[in-house]
């Protein structure tokens, strides 16, 4: 890989995304990292709703049987053929090996046959390169994020803080010492009955709740930027059970909507004192939990900082994310050659 320090000015170029890192097959045609042209998302989410979860064999089986057609897809959708497309960029990692492979083969057998350069992505700056993105057919340009800015990434497998001070530059501000915000959603609709996926099942049963029924903790974890969603799932555990011994009925919807308030107080929270304390000029959230209703509301409705969500079809995993960040990789100079491995554990960092 080969990288150099400065973006430089690009003729329109149309990238070619293609996502597999977990369990949704995405591809999608984005022009100078920013123009969305189509964005096709096959979700498998009916396949896992029986394990509880993503079971890492059937999504890699799943990935091979609809990797092409979405390609072919998105690439009518946006009236384009292969032969139109720049750049072919991919997910890397972070993510499931199986699952990965097989997006990763994809886009190499792609770029052979077309002699197009190729780019593998992180897949947790493209949730943050999801702000860059608006649709083609929009009536208004969307602005682009302002730099310095304060990136919060929550979803299923990731909360964690960056400050990026550029383009393709993160720092680490913290992360999660535990369970992520969307694995603690997923586990407690579990002990509450409700399906998976957690987070829109949690959201769901929330409305009809009271936020204020149960005083659940909140990991403060002060002198870091970290979050710790262990012991707020291990309180809702407990009480549950307390409950049934009881032989109470449990409210769920009470019980959903305090623990939904619980999780967005301490990722508001934290974010805020860590966006005053390094004086940014924006707040980006990101990731699928960044979907959330609860956790939208409150960001936006704050006043000390403008604050910038993707749209709900970008918010969760989607190759328009993978599209933009590919763009702005290779304006500063990346090319891969085709010999790039997955890497299911890849640590987002500069450079």
């Amino acid at each position: 890989m080969k990288t150099k320090n400065a973006p430089s000015p690009l003729p329109s170029l149309r990238v070619l995304g293609i996502e597999t890192s977990c369990d949704e097959t995405s591809a999608a045609v984005v022009e100078n990292g920013r123009v969305l042209f189509s964005n096709i998302v096959a979700s498998q989410i009916h396949l896992h709703q029986q394990f509880g979860g993503v079971f890492p064999e059937v999504a890699s089986r799943q990935h091979i049987k609809t990797i092409y057609p979405v390609i072919e897809q998105a690439l009518k959708q946006a009236h384009l053929g292969l032969n139109e497309i720049d750049l072919i960029a991919v997910t890397r990692g972070p993510g499931l090996p199986g699952s990965l492979v097989v997006g990763m083969n994809a886009a190499k057998g792609i770029a052979l046959a077309t002699g197009r350069p190729f780019i593998g992505v992180n897949h947790l700056e493209g949730h943050i390169y999801s702000a860059w993105v608006y649709p083609a057919d929009s009536q208004v340009v969307l602005p682009e994020p302002r730099f310095p800015l304060l990136a919060l990434l929550v979803s299923g497998g990731h909360s964690e803080l960056y400050l990026m001070k550029d383009h393709i530059t993160y720092q680490r501000l913290g992360g999660t010492l535990d369970d992520a915000a969307g694995e603690a959603f997923d586990k407690v609709a579990r002990l509450l009955g409700l399906p998976y996926p957690g987070g829109p099942s949690i959201q769901k049963a929330a409305q009809d709740g009271n936020p204020k029924a149960f005083t659940f903790p909140r990991a403060r974890l002060e002198g870091t930027w970290d979050f710790s969603f262990s012991g707020l799932k291990t309180a809702v555990l407990r009480m549950v059970k307390q409950l049934e011994e009881e032989k109470k009925p449990i409210p769920i919807a009470d019980v959903a909507a305090s623990f939904q308030e619980a999780v967005v107080d301490i990722l508001f929270s934290k974010s805020i004192r860590a966006a005053h304390f390094y004086q940014i000029k924006q707040i980006l959230v990101a990731g699928g939990v960044s979907a959330n209703k609860a956790l939208r509301e409150t960001f936006l409705s704050q006043t000390d900082f403008p604050v910038y969500i993707p749209n709900i079809s970008l918010c969760t995993d989607n190759a328009a994310m993978i599209a933009s960040a590919g763009y702005f990789r290779y304006s500063m100079g990346q090319r891969d050659e085709l010999n790039l491995d997955v890497e299911p554990n890849w640590m987002l960092v500069t450079g």
